[in-house]
């Protein structure tokens, strides 16, 4: 993942510094989708001269770029998915747990008429919401 990010990173002839450098890795170190204050308290494990400021603006370019994508849940502010391939977020209502998946079916959706009258449509991403595993087991337990 980290050779697809210098190459497009070389191509965009944006400078790669360490600072970028750390922050993708950092993004794409978890499948989890981490918030922005994560990343952020993370790197800055590493590199403590790194500014919040510079986490948001370096995820802005990246979000521009198409290395990450935002992934916002119900309530909170947004997360971050480095995983840039074909796939679906299934999002928990009760823990706020973001989980990918991949689903032909979904792949192949047509945009709808409707849809088409507004613009092109380049992609389309199904988000599912629900309770996870996990906050079902609690709630039978209960």
């Amino acid at each position: 993942m980290t050779d697809r990010f210098r190459e497009a990173i070389r191509k965009a002839g944006i400078k790669l510094t360490p600072q970028r450098l750390e922050i993708f890795r950092e993004a794409a170190r978890t499948d989890d989708h981490p918030q922005i204050e994560t990343i952020y308290r993370n790197v800055r494990r590493k590199m403590p001269t790194v500014s919040l400021d510079t986490v948001y603006r370096t995820l802005d370019l990246f979000q521009e770029m198409g290395l990450v994508s935002a992934v916002r849940p119900l309530a909170g502010r947004a997360r971050f998915d480095a995983d840039t391939k074909p796939h679906h977020h299934f999002v928990c209502t009760r823990c706020g747990a973001i989980r990918d998946f991949i689903d032909d079916g979904f792949d192949r959706l047509a945009a709808s008429p409707s849809a088409r009258k507004l613009g092109r449509v380049d992609s389309a991403h199904v988000e599912l919401r629900g309770f996870c595993e996990d906050c079902l087991a609690q709630s039978s337990r209960s």
